[in-house]
């Protein structure tokens, strides 16, 4: 077999493992709201279920770089699905005999295991795609990173309906225990396939802190990105579609998971919309300045168009959707940066710095749009979006040509 067809081979074992995770992901996601709204449970509550999950995130992406460093991808990649088991499994031992309290620290404490799965998960997914692919190949980083990101978004947002549809035909343990089942068979697959030395690379655990500059500077450029699309997407959307609109929440759920999948089919084919050189970039760095500018008017003009009275649902609608297209641009340019800034003995630490700062970012995004929307209700959001949004862009001044890093 030649080294093309095994890396082929590799790519299409560790895509899989990350479509079942993702889709179990997203499915769990559902599970939980949609069990836990029956049971009464405020909008709140419901997001405080998620805390400890974007929490992780922060702490669990610098491990797991230099974790996947020290004893390769194909580990990290296993300990995170093995770890998203347990997390189902754990869910699937709740008793509604248990006061509200119990069940709520055993959910957080549980979704706080499955966040901690998700970046081991993602960050060796990630980093496995610069291990595989050619130095000197650049496009096909840029087309297997993109197709692999914008997939994974789409499934989550199927996910979403998986959920629902497996609460609505098996009720809550059984859905947890198929999950728990899929990923099984996921783990036999990279157990079956992949090297164990693939990623492999002496590091020791400072090493996580000591990213390039360029590397430090598209992490702060991702932290603002992020921020700024959860600081209206995770709480005020929701919230104004079911308070201002009067959607049910069936309706938003629905609705939020088909904008995930157009988010993800839009960043999967990001390489052919942006095909303006042989890089597979449009002059790589720069274009995360020119679609970060072009996003930033979006929130502002959403603002407008709700102060001028103009028609609440198709301003939100139609903003959340262009919102949509070019923040999943603007992502596909930054994960494909990541890995074109990095060599391939540091993409795990790398890939691991800059998923904790995208971590950071929705952590902070999830906490300001509860706090926003309670006290300028979604206008408030709207202007902090457009300000992150800014701030990632400006910041993505200072990124250097990828050519200096080839």
């Amino acid at each position: 077999m030649s080294e093309s067809t095994k890396a082929l081979r590799s790519y299409a074992v560790v895509t899989a493992a990350y479509w079942a995770f993702t889709l179990t992901d997203g499915a769990l996601r559902m599970v939980v709201l949609g069990h836990f709204h029956l049971l009464g449970y405020t909008p709140f509550q419901l997001a405080s279920l998620f805390l400890l999950y974007e929490f992780c995130g922060v702490v669990t992406n610098l491990l797991a770089g230099w974790l996947g460093a020290k004893t390769g991808l194909r580990f990290t990649l296993l300990l995170g699905l093995v770890l998203q088991v347990l997390a189902l499994l754990s869910l699937s031992g709740l008793s509604p005999a248990w006061s509200t309290s119990w069940q709520v620290a055993y959910v957080v404490a549980a979704q706080g295991l499955s966040g901690i799965a998700k970046d081991f998960t993602k960050m060796s997914a990630k980093s496995a795609i610069k291990v595989l692919v050619p130095n000197d190949a650049s496009g096909t980083l840029f087309r297997w990173v993109a197709l692999l990101t914008g997939s994974k978004n789409t499934l989550k947002g199927l996910g979403f309906f998986l959920g629902g549809a497996l609460l609505a035909t098996l009720g809550f343990r059984h859905s947890l225990w198929a999950m728990a089942g899929a990923l099984a068979f996921a783990i036999t697959l990279v157990l079956a396939t992949l090297p164990s030395t693939m990623g492999k690379s002496k590091a020791v655990l400072r090493d996580a802190l000591r990213s390039s500059r360029a590397i430090k500077i598209l992490s702060t450029a991702r932290l603002f990105l992020f921020c700024a699309r959860d600081v209206w997407f995770v709480v005020g959307l929701p919230v104004f579609l079911a308070d201002i609109l009067g959607w049910s929440f069936f309706r938003i759920g629905s609705y939020l998971a088909l904008w995930v999948v157009g988010y993800g089919v839009v960043q999967a084919v990001t390489p052919r919309l942006m095909r303006n050189t042989g890089r597979g970039t449009s002059n790589d760095a720069r274009a995360a300045q020119l679609w970060a500018a072009l996003l930033a008017l979006i929130p502002l003009a959403i603002f407008f168009g709700l102060r001028t009275n103009l028609p609440a649902q198709p301003v939100v609608l139609g903003g959340l959707a262009l919102f949509g297209v070019v923040f999943a641009i603007n992502s596909a340019v930054h994960s494909y940066l990541v890995l074109a800034y990095s060599e391939s003995h540091r993409v795990s630490l790398n890939v691991g710095f800059y998923y904790m700062a995208n971590a950071m970012g929705r952590l902070l995004g999830t906490v300001l749009s509860g706090l926003l929307y309670e006290a300028a209700g979604l206008s408030g959001c709207l202007i902090a979006a457009s300000v992150m949004v800014a701030a990632s862009g400006i910041t993505a001044l200072a990124l250097p040509d990828t050519r200096s890093h080839s």
